[in-house]
Parts: structure tokens; C-alpha cells; sequence
């Protein structure tokens, strides 16, 4: 499997660092920097540079800059999201973002890793994908863990740090992210 192939792929990956990282991210640094610098009503050239640069892309998805990532083709949307500024989504392997996603500013999405003995930090990576089932909210500056699993309908409190799959239906918040309660009918909001 070549390196570009363990990118893509759903089991992960632990390898020994190569340059070969940088030469295929740089597309996606040029594609981020031109949707970072687009005017903010220039809607069509905006979409234009997510089409082109994510890997699963629809019109209902909004991203507000800043916005960066590692490789684009790894993050893919099967619906509606939005995403808030500042979001940095390190997509080493591949990011699955459902429909109905709410993602809040300042939200770090890290698939990548490092070697934990001090002695391979500098050439080890490591990669898992990264799993945000339909209709999840995370709150604003959250770190969302490789190989991290966010079940549908539950809601990451703002600040956390999710190192650990959550289930569906929950409010979960904390360093690391525990689960608070179920999300209930209580929970609805009533309209005036």
C-alpha cells in the first residue's frame, strides 16, 4: 500500500515519517489560503474551492474561514453542516461529517498522531479516521481525537477533549469528554 492509499484508508495507519506528506498537501494549503482570502458574499467561488478541494461536498455545507486542513479529498460531508470560524480539521485519514453537523468555532478534528516514546515522536505518525454521525453539535474550541466516534444527536460541551468514542443521544463534556445525561423531550425548546 503506498502512502497516498493509507490516507485513504479506514483502518489507520502507523508508519515511519516521510516527505511525502508534504508534497500532496500542497494543493489543499493553496485551496485553504484562496477560500480563507474570498470575499464574504462570493458564495459561488467559495463552493467552487470546496468542490474542488473537499472529498465529499454539497451546497449545504458552510464553512466560515478561517478554515484549514491537511489534505481535503480525506473530509467528507453526506448532508447539511456548518462550520464555525477557525476550524482546523487534520484529515490523515478520513473525516465522515453527517447531516445536520454544528460545528463550532475554534474546533480542532485530529486523525493524526505521533509516536509516544520520545525516541519515535519525530518519525512515527500515526492516523485513525474520525467518525460525526448525523444531527451532533460540538462546542466551540473542542479537540476531537483520532479514531473518535460522536454518536447521533449527542452534543460535545464547548472546551472538551473527546480521546474516546460517544454514544448517541447524550450531552458529553469535559477533558477528557465524559457523558453528562441522555438528551431528552425536556430538552425541547418552546417557541413564543
Amino acid at each position: 500500500m503506498n502512502f497516498l492509499e493509507r490516507l485513504k484508508s479506514e483502518e489507520g495507519f502507523c508508519i515511519e515519517h516521510n516527505m511525502e506528506s508534504v508534497e500532496i498537501q500542497k494543493k489543499s494549503k493553496m485551496l485553504c489560503y484562496k477560500y480563507n482570502m474570498c470575499p464574504p458574499d462570493d458564495t459561488q467561488k467559495k463552493a467552487e474551492i470546496l468542490g474542488e478541494l473537499l472529498g465529499d461536498y454539497n451546497e449545504n455545507v458552510f464553512i466560515e474561514p478561517s478554515f484549514r486542513c491537511d489534505y481535503g479529498f480525506n473530509i467528507h460531508f453526506s448532508g447539511m453542516a456548518f462550520i464555525n470560524y477557525n476550524c482546523v480539521i487534520l484529515d490523515t485519514s478520513p473525516v465522515h461529517i453527517g447531516n445536520e453537523v454544528f460545528i463550532g468555532p475554534g474546533v480542532c478534528i485530529a486523525c493524526a498522531g505521533h509516536g509516544m516514546h520520545p525516541q519515535q515522536r519525530a518519525v512515527i505518525e500515526t492516523s485513525k479516521p474520525i467518525n460525526i454521525k448525523d444531527r451532533v453539535w460540538i462546542g466551540a474550541n473542542s479537540t476531537v481525537c483520532s479514531g473518535v466516534t460522536i454518536g447521533e444527536g449527542s452534543i460535545i460541551g464547548a472546551g472538551s477533549v473527546v480521546n474516546k468514542d460517544i454514544p448517541a443521544g447524550v450531552v458529553a463534556a469535559g477533558s477528557p469528554c465524559r457523558v453528562i445525561r441522555k438528551i431528552t423531550d425536556e430538552d425541547m425548546v418552546i417557541l413564543d
